[in-house]
């Protein structure tokens, strides 16, 4: 009878101990991916601050350019505006947060694109000052976006292993979408002179 009940301790305490250093484990994961999403946000949110001097600065070469000026400024205020909290990052909200994103860089190509019709424009020391800090912050928002995605993946590996998928089940660990490539991007642009 002691020796059952001795038995039946062991494997009590066994079990809560491994329920206990599994569930922190998950959430060590948990708040990594949420500081990786973090860190995707700050690179978009330094990405914005920089497009009102950007577009300050190409407005006094290129005044006539406002349809440009007016939709980079307009894709900034959707991109600004669209929130995603890193607890309730659902594939669909993840998707409308890159699709915003996505007009924002589209828009800034744009905007660079006319740096070409204006030569004293992309002579100016201020102008090449933004282009080499956007450039610099799209090599970011990349960067940061990979770190995202391998801590999402760790993760959502670590939540559907077993046996950890029993805890992750018990207390509401859920799977993490990923960012993925923008439609289209499989084909390469083509640059014409």
């Amino acid at each position: 009878m002691k020796k059952g009940l001795i038995i039946t301790i062991a494997i009590v305490v066994a079990l809560g101990l491994w329920g206990i250093t599994g569930f922190n484990s998950l959430v060590s994961m948990e708040e990594n991916v949420e500081n990786q999403w973090a860190q995707v946000e700050t690179q978009y949110q330094r990405r914005a601050d920089l497009i009102p001097n950007l577009v300050n600065t190409v407005k006094g070469y290129a005044s006539h350019e406002k349809e440009t000026l007016t939709g980079v400024i307009e894709a900034r205020s959707k991109a600004t505006q669209m929130t995603v909290n890193a607890k309730d990052l659902t594939p669909e909200k993840l998707a409308e947060f890159q699709a915003a994103q996505g007009q924002l860089g589209a828009a800034l190509g744009r905007l660079m694109a006319l740096s070409e019709s204006y030569p004293d424009l992309k002579a100016n020391e201020q102008f090449m000052g933004l282009q080499a800090q956007l450039e610099g912050t799209e090599n970011r928002i990349a960067v940061a976006r990979k770190n995202f995605n391998d801590s999402a993946k760790a993760y959502n590996v670590k939540i559907r292993k077993f046996p950890k998928n029993i805890l992750a089940g018990m207390f509401g660990f859920d799977k993490r979408p990923y960012f993925e490539a923008d439609a289209g991007s499989e084909k390469a642009p083509q640059v014409e002179f």
